[in-house]
């Protein structure tokens, strides 16, 4: 039997290792960026390498709001990924791949098109998020309800969105998925603009940000006890101020030829909230490096996703999300969905993401059922995982599409295996 490759190919990152492994051998982004000191376009694991320097770096990604609008630029991304990472011969390979939801039809045609004639892989699935979340989950609990029911509700806040996709007997049932347009990379964004409005501009810092965004960010229990805890937070100095005059007026004493003693020249920098103007409050100056503090922005980022209409949102929030999801299935399974709910995604790593999704669920939810809800063990990764148990079983094969039968049919062999 010929390896299977296992790619979940997300708007954010790229998962991508063999079928039957339990971890991926490969999490990268799928972008390609371009230091602003360099001409040279960094692809997905170089841009992970401590060495490189991604301040102010050009971005491109092939995906834009959830749809693969540059297939040109995810081909060579996924040409990087098999020569040099997985080192994989197509020819002799079958791809599990992952497609987002309500993926377009030109856009399914253009990935058949890459994965048979670019590549040349022997054979193809197309699978979506929820089915291989809710397979994974219900081998690992084999007595559990997921398992026993074979049915499930996963709600998959990943790059682009945030879906809420009711699963049975391991077949997403499309008629039922609601989608928030809501993703890791919007609160990234808003992140960014609140940053940037209050203290420094960090609109082109993508990467900190989202470092930022994974380390400091949490989902509040309670807003606005949160909010007065902010405002009490010991902030006196709205406007802003210099940390160290004299520090930064040194740089004036120097002679035209004289070189500063700071390797970064001559900066002055400013921290915009600090809890006293008392100097032995102060922490000392580091002229290399920009500051600036977080407070509410912690918790009001995270908002978003509950709380999309009071940033000025046509949408509803997750809670009602999944409501609707859950109403639009029968009746007979309300009471199993709302049982057996599983998170999966990077942005539900949120400290107490499930504990407020539950209060923010519960009074929605008829009094006779029950509001269960389990995080993955690893968000990031439970798809692929998922993946990867199926492109392990004895009878993946038989699911594909084989080179042959496309090169007779064309994409609507596909289309009509995977799509029905």
């Amino acid at each position: 039997m010929s390896n299977v490759v296992v790619v979940d190919n997300g708007g954010g990152l790229i998962k991508a290792g063999i079928g039957g492994e339990r971890d991926p051998a490969c999490v990268v982004p799928n972008c390609t960026a371009r230091p602003s000191s360099s001409k040279k376009w960094l692809l997905a694991d170089q841009l992970l390498s401590p060495s490189e320097d991604l301040t102010s770096a050009t971005l491109r990604r092939p995906f834009d709001r959830g749809h693969l609008i540059n297939p040109d630029l995810q081909s060579s991304l996924w040409a990087h990924l098999f020569t040099n990472l997985l080192k994989i011969n197509p020819a002799t390979s079958s791809l599990l791949l992952t497609e987002p939801l309500f993926t377009l039809p030109s856009i399914q045609r253009a990935v058949d098109e890459i994965i048979f004639e670019d590549f040349n892989f022997r054979a193809l699935f197309v699978a979506d998020s929820p089915s291989l979340v809710h397979l994974y989950e219900a081998s690992r609990r084999p007595y559990g309800l997921v398992s026993k029911a074979q049915c499930s509700l996963v709600v998959d806040c990943g790059f682009s969105f945030t879906h809420a996709a009711p699963v049975l007997q391991n077949f997403t049932l499309n008629y039922g998925v609601k989608r928030l347009d809501l993703g890791g990379k919007a609160l990234t964004n808003y992140l960014k603009e609140l940053v940037s409005y209050r203290s420094v501009n960090v609109m082109d810092e993508s990467f900190i940000m989202d470092d930022v965004k994974e380390k400091l960010c949490f989902v509040s229990l309670d807003v606005q006890r949160d909010l007065k805890i902010a405002r009490s937070d010991g902030i006196t100095h709205m406007k802003g101020f210099v940390k160290d005059l004299d520090e930064t007026k040194r740089y004036l004493a120097l002679d035209e030829n004289e070189a500063p003693s700071s390797p970064e020249g001559r900066k002055d920098y400013v921290e915009q909230q600090d809890s006293s103007d008392n100097p032995q409050h102060k922490r000392s100056t580091d002229l290399t490096n920009t500051e600036f503090s977080l407070t509410n922005e912690r918790f009001l980022v995270p908002e978003m996703i509950f709380r999309p209409a009071d940033l000025g949102m046509n949408q509803a929030g997750l809670a009602e999300c999944i409501v609707r999801a859950v109403n639009s299935c029968h009746p007979h399974l309300h009471p199993v969905l709302y049982e057996s709910i599983i998170l999966t995604g990077g942005t539900t790593l949120f400290p107490r993401f499930a504990q407020r999704l539950e209060k923010e669920l519960r009074p929605l939810v008829p009094n006779q059922y029950e509001v269960k809800i389990a995080t993955q063990e690893d968000p990031i990764l439970g798809v692929w995982r998922g993946g990867s148990l199926l492109a392990s079983s004895p009878d993946f094969e038989s699911l594909c599409v084989t080179k042959a039968e496309y090169e007779e049919l064309g994409s609507t062999r596909c289309h009509r295996r995977f799509f029905h």
